[in-house]
C-alpha cells in the first residue's frame, strides 16, 4: 500500500512559510520521501500501518492550506510509469524512463 500527500500550503507570511517547512519536515521524519515539490509518497505494509501514517499526518495539519491523501495498492503503483528529463551519458543527453517496481 502506498500514500501519496498533495498538499497546497500558503506561504506569504513568515508564519506560514515556518508552517509548511515544519510540515514537510514532519513528513520527511514519519518516513515520507519527497517526489516533487508538494507531493510525498511513503509505502506502508498493512492497512493498520497506514491509518497509523494517516492519523499522523491528520495531527501534522498546518492550521491553514489544503491537503489531499491518496492510498493506492502495489499493484496500483506498479502500474505507474516515471520519467525524468535529460540525463547525460558520456557527453550525449539521452531520455531515460526509470520504473521503480
Amino acid at each position: 500500500m502506498w500514500l501519496f500527500v498533495f498538499f497546497d500550503l500558503p506561504t506569504n507570511t513568515k508564519k506560514e512559510r515556518r508552517d509548511a517547512a515544519r510540515f514537510r519536515k514532519d513528513l520527511e521524519k514519519d518516513g515520507f520521501s519527497m517526489m516533487q515539490y508538494s507531493v510525498y509518497i511513503r509505502h506502508c505494509a498493512s492497512n493498520e500501518n497506514k491509518e497509523v501514517h494517516m492519523k499522523r499526518i491528520r495531527y501534522l495539519l498546518p492550521p491553514s492550506g489544503s491537503i489531499s491523501i491518496l492510498s493506492i495498492t502495489d499493484k496500483q503503483y506498479s502500474e505507474m510509469n516515471n520519467y525524468w528529463g535529460q540525463v547525460a551519458v558520456e557527453g550525449e543527453t539521452t531520455p531515460v524512463q526509470l520504473e521503480l517496481f
